[in-house]
């Protein structure tokens, strides 16, 4: 994988967690306003819908809480891997790795503010094929999961550090 400069790494990181973080808002905002008010579904292909979901998960529906303990700890713990994660992004040395921590960074602060904002979070694309529906997510949940599939790449192709 290509280095670069720490510096410019970082602000790699972070313009792509910023624009990650105002993409997500935007497009919750119009969401929410298209499928909650009043609530329904649009159908936009065979295999793809807009849904309204409010989800007292985290990624996907999982760990899904009612409890009003849930979406506060859900959003502690991502604001502390956030903080961890541009600590690893100010330190590191390839693009692909600040790429990969901007997304997830990104995409875990959108899905703080909504626990903030909401006490849950805004899912709402629905895919789907043979009667199987993925569980709904947003932009933020992608960019998480792009990150995190970057991350595997970077780590799987990155130099190895000769052994002394």
């Amino acid at each position: 994988m290509a280095r670069s400069s720490g510096r410019g790494v970082l602000k790699l990181g972070l313009v792509v967690a910023v624009v990650t973080l105002v993409l997500d808002q935007i497009i919750k905002w119009l969401a929410h306003d298209a499928l909650w008010e009043p609530e329904r579904q649009i159908e936009v292909t065979g295999f793809f819908n807009l849904v309204p979901v409010e989800n007292r998960g985290i990624s996907f529906g999982l760990f899904e809480s009612e409890s009003g303990v849930g979406p506060w700890l859900f959003a502690g713990l991502a604001v502390v891997i956030s903080g961890a994660l541009l600590v690893w992004m100010a330190r590191a040395k390839r693009w692909l790795l600040g790429l990969a921590l901007g997304l997830i960074v990104g995409g875990a602060i959108g899905n703080v503010i909504d626990r903030a904002r909401l006490g849950w979070v805004i899912d709402f694309i629905d895919l789907h094929a043979g009667g199987y529906h993925w569980p709904a997510f947003n932009l933020a949940d992608s960019g998480i999961t792009i990150g995190v599939g970057l991350l595997l790449i970077d780590s799987l192709f990155r130099p190895s550090r000769p052994t002394t």
